[in-house]
């Protein structure tokens, strides 16, 4: 039996995009999103936030770059990645990372954090789908990520 790998997240962006074009002439997006967590302990709010790195690929990363910006929300869905690779010194590095298959807008791009307000009126913001824009490009571990 083969095994799952999906995450979903819903999370605020930490900065802009990085969107860079990469040798194969396809577009790469990177997003740092933070997750909160809140609790109550011994009487006293507890709260904890999780980054996550998720990396976009194609016609997708475009669209992050152009509409998304620091403090929007957004709904990814993906899977998990571990990446391998040798820095300019010879050490091996890792590297975890979500690549998503599919980024929904979530509130206006003006909102303030916090106000659930959506940026349309069902609720649903601007959805899209990684499988709308074709397959992920072939990636070269042995290539450095432009990050």
């Amino acid at each position: 039996m083969s095994g799952v790998n999906k995450v979903i997240l819903v999370g605020r962006l930490g900065a802009d995009p990085e969107v860079k074009a990469i040798g194969s002439g396809s577009t790469v997006a990177r997003l740092n999103i933070a997750t909160s967590e809140s609790w109550v302990k011994d009487g006293q709010r507890q709260e904890r936030t999780e980054w996550h790195r998720v990396t976009v690929w194609g016609k997708l990363a475009e669209i992050c770059g152009k509409h998304l910006s620091k403090g929007r929300q957004v709904y990814v869905e993906g899977k998990l990645q571990t990446r391998q690779w040798e820095d300019q010194q010879g050490q091996k590095r890792y590297t975890t990372e979500i690549v998503a298959s599919t980024v929904q807008f979530l509130g206006s791009a003006g909102a303030e954090a916090g106000s659930g307000r959506s940026s349309s009126s069902s609720g649903g913001g601007d959805d899209y789908n990684f499988q709308d824009f074709g397959p992920e490009p072939s990636f070269d571990s042995n290539d450095e990520i432009p990050f």
